[in-house]
């Protein structure tokens, strides 16, 4: 049974995320000049729709495996995640092939997607482990840059800026609080606020949004870049 507040909650996601690539194709054809690497309000913009499209899967994994692991769903979104991310990773090397796509969103959540398992069942090390990832990275304790220094040649990996990197720590830690707020129930008292459960056009539109958001998500850039790149011929 889908909830329509989660489907809302992660259509306010997509939303944003548009938003924030259709800016990025302004800047790409020259349109505009934002600073999306550097400027503050650009990278915290960002850092709030990763947090939402991750948040919403923690809760969206615990509440499919909250009576054991669901193994046909489980293996079915493993494949699709697979075959998804591999086809970012080509698609983007064959535009930017400098800073290509070796591991955003999609890669990041095939690998939670099966680390995760192991903590359904254990809020209370899943809610542990999110604060230590927050703090240790924050703190400069713990973080990726081992391992990209070690893959690096090896898998001819961009030096320095890619096009998308969502780093197993931190964003781990927003996925877990998904898993914890979804074991508790949490998530339906924030769901029971009569902004989400209100029916009207904007709701069944953000709804709509959630329920198909890997599908716009795999395809609003294709479109996106299709119509700039007409206007460019055109204009």
């Amino acid at each position: 049974m889908r909830l329509q507040g989660l489907d809302i909650f992660r259509g306010v996601a997509i939303v944003l995320m548009v938003i924030f690539h259709f800016c990025f194709d302004l800047k790409h054809f020259g349109y505009a000049d934002f600073d999306l690497k550097h400027d503050d309000f650009w990278r915290y913009f960002r850092y709030l729709i990763v947090s939402m499209f991750i948040f919403s899967a923690g809760i969206s994994t615990q509440l499919t495996h909250e009576n054991g692991i669901n193994k046909k769903k489980l293996v079915k979104k493993v494949l699709i995640l697979s075959i998804a991310s591999l086809g970012v990773s080509l698609g983007s090397y064959t535009q930017f092939p400098a800073t290509w796509i070796y591991f955003g969103v999609l890669h990041f959540f095939l690998i939670v997607t099966v680390m995760s398992l192991p903590l359904l069942k254990s809020p209370k090390i899943s809610l542990f482990l999110a604060i230590l990832i927050i703090l240790g990275y924050n703190m400069s304790w713990i973080n990726m840059h081992w391992l990209y220094n070690f893959l690096q040649k090896p898998f001819y990996l961009p030096i320095g800026y890619t096009q998308d990197l969502i780093s197993i720590i931190p964003w781990f830690s927003a996925y877990l609080f998904g898993i914890v707020f979804a074991y508790y129930r949490i998530h339906n008292r924030l769901f029971q606020l009569r902004i989400f459960k209100t029916k009207h056009i904007v709701n069944n539109t953000l709804s709509f949004f959630g329920r198909h958001s890997f599908v716009i998500y795999l395809s609003h850039q294709i479109a996106l870049f299709s119509l700039f790149y007409c206007m460019k011929i055109i204009l």
